[in-house]
């Protein structure tokens, strides 16, 4: 078995990141003992807002939400990241 270097500490995120980018990690951790993690609960990160809707488009998105069998909300976040996308040159 081969000696393990000492991990430095990070002064931020960034650093650590910086390291990792031109370093193996077998050479700071014993990779026979490591164990597969399980993140069950994981969620992307979201944030919650108000917004402010008339009430015929908001009638209008739960129709269409109604049609294609999904919450409202997805559909809202599906249409605005598709409208980001082309603003953006992202989305055809």
């Amino acid at each position: 078995m081969k000696k393990l270097k000492k991990l430095p500490r990070f002064r931020s995120e960034d650093q650590e990141r910086e390291f990792w980018a031109v370093h193996d990690a077998t050479d700071y951790f014993d990779m026979s003992r490591a164990k597969r993690a399980v993140f069950p609960n994981l969620k992307p990160t979201t944030e919650s807002i108000s917004i402010r809707l008339p009430k015929y488009l908001l009638a209008q998105l739960k129709e269409l939400a109604s049609a294609k069998d999904v919450p409202y909300q997805s559909l809202m976040k599906m249409y605005l990241s598709q409208q980001i996308g082309r603003e953006l040159g992202r989305h055809p």
